[in-house]
């Protein structure tokens, strides 16, 4: 007897079911003759029918075995949490904003009061992508009151009017906590604006302001013909260096730094131009900092030099790891992965002389002072593989506003097209995209990923593999940079997943990866 046959029956009355269980009987029984059907005629059952006069339905199509092995991989990944760590910034991903540029600001400040909009408060609008994507964390570039470009602070105390209020600005950083998302801004330590609330003192008044010590000043004359002359940041006189040996003005930062706390609960703290600071006053603020919080983070800018000069357990929590921004770029470019290689063993390496071991430094492909990665990229198809490495390799991954999107922007046309006004209308999610929300996942979800040593597997020219691993958990990375297949042997046991989707491996035999593509490989339990 056939499915449709029956239901013929049932419907004519030549099957007699009582009223209370007719449904449930009619139904089992259907679904046994299918399954009889398709058992013995291995194709895919007709669809059912309440008579078989009814016209059929169009099939649903069934997943290809390439297909179910892809729905697997990225099924075993979903079903892993990201586990409780001791520290909340250890297995974080980052997204990065430059509010000024994010939020469309005029370019200069003319103190003339609160802008209106309140462009900040389009940030709330985006949090559901942002969290959708899989960031833990955003970090906000300056967003305290500034003449120009927000690191030429005239107010630590006052959000940058162009932008909105304190009360804006807190509203944001309610919603991000209540979506789980912590908030780290950037601390702008070394030097402030001319428009500085002390500095116009001492423009005012001279070397008699009772100021004047916040700075360095001396006699003689500056470029702006001030009557005194003063230190700026790297010659930069529109950038006042502050005076960090003087307790009044580490005292005013420590309180801005509380008021930030409380007012907005920040999690953290990004050091602009680390690299200047007074090593004293690090230590002080990093003490300063943990009184408020033992899990607040510092994050130091810096860009040549031993980083633990700066990234040690009296100062600073992590630093960025600039030597490894350009190796990753470049490596792509120049078909070199030697070179990226070379930097990942010489800082996180099995040997004891690899100088990073167990930090976490801040990693990323670019942000508001570089050229975007995706301009610089002579070949458009090697972006998943530069933000796999990104994700993957040791450290805290950030990715830049719009990069998710492969947002493109030139240092050489200038600042501003680095820092472009964001609308999220005008995005729409792409293959790069869902990379970066599973390379977020990953991250976030896998110990090796987060926490685990490295060692290096095989490296060629094109191609590069390596293994992240912690107790008795492995992650093995995969990226060939090539136009044609590549085939890597791990020297391992297993079925593994690919947090890509590229379905399930036995990673004991050769593992062939197509043009252009990557792999992350985690053990499916």
């Amino acid at each position: 007897m056939k499915a449709f046959e029956f239901n013929a029956l049932v419907k004519d009355g030549n099957i007699k079911i009582p009223p209370e269980l007719a449904d449930k009987i009619t139904e089992n029984v259907r679904v046994i003759l299918l399954a009889e059907e398709f058992s013995a005629e291995e194709k895919t059952p007709p669809e059912m029918a309440e008579t078989a006069q009814e016209p059929q339905k169009p099939e649903k199509p069934r997943e290809t075995p390439d297909e179910v092995k892809v729905q697997a991989a990225l099924s075993a990944l979903d079903a892993i949490e990201a586990p409780a760590v001791g520290n909340w910034y250890e297995n974080a991903v980052f997204y990065h904003i430059y509010p000024l540029g994010y939020c469309g600001c005029p370019k200069d400040n003319d103190f003339s009061g609160v802008n209106p909009e309140k462009p900040i408060l389009r940030v709330i609008k985006h949090i559901p992508e942002i969290k959708r994507l899989g960031f833990s964390a955003v970090y906000f570039g300056p967003v305290f009151e500034s003449s120009r470009h927000g690191y030429d602070t005239a107010d630590y105390l006052k959000i940058d009017s162009r932008l909105g209020t304190n009360e804006d600005f807190a509203l944001v950083c309610k919603e991000l906590r209540e979506n789980g998302i912590k908030i780290v801004l950037d601390g702008v330590f070394n030097h402030v604006g001319r428009d500085f609330w002390a500095f116009k003192d001492v423009r005012a008044n001279g070397l008699g302001s009772r100021y004047a010590n916040w700075f360095h000043t001396r006699s003689g004359n500056s470029n702006y013909n001030d009557g005194f002359f003063y230190e700026g940041w790297e010659g930069h006189y529109e950038l006042v260096r502050l005076n960090l040996q003087n307790p009044e003005v580490r005292a005013h930062i420590m309180n801005a730094v509380t008021k930030w706390r409380e007012e907005f609960g920040i999690d953290g703290l990004r050091l602009d131009v680390a690299y200047c600071l007074d090593l004293n006053f690090l230590k002080e603020l990093r003490a300063h900092c943990k009184s408020l919080s033992p899990g607040f983070w510092l994050m130091g800018e810096t860009l040549h030099g031993d980083y633990n000069t700066w990234m040690n357990p009296e100062m600073l929590d992590s630093v960025t790891n600039y030597e490894c921004y350009k190796g990753i770029y470049s490596s792509f470019n120049s078909l070199n992965m030697f070179e990226i290689a070379y930097s990942l063993n010489r800082q996180f390496g099995r040997e004891n002389w690899c100088i990073y071991k167990g930090r976490r430094l801040y990693c990323f492909v670019d942000n508001h002072d570089v050229s975007r990665v995706a301009s610089i990229l002579t070949e458009p198809k090697h972006l998943a593989g530069v933000y796999t490495l990104l994700f993957t390799m040791p450290g805290i991954p950030g990715v830049y506003y719009g990069g998710e999107y492969g947002e493109k922007g030139d240092k050489k046309q200038g600042d501003d097209a680095l820092r472009p006004e964001f609308n999220l209308d005008n995005y729409k999610d792409g293959e790069l995209t869902g990379v970066i929300a599973r390379l977020a996942k990953a991250h976030s979800a896998l110990k090796p990923l987060y926490a685990g040593d490295y060692r290096q597997i095989a490296l060629q020219n094109a191609c590069y593999a390596f293994a992240r691993s912690c107790g008795d958990e492995t992650v093995f990375v995969l990226i060939n940079a090539d136009s044609k297949p590549v085939s890597f042997s791990l020297g391992a046991s297993g079925n593994y997943a690919d947090a890509l989707g590229g379905g399930i491996h036995d990673v004991s035999k050769e593992i062939t990866l197509p043009a252009y593509g990557s792999a992350v490989l985690f053990q499916a339990k």
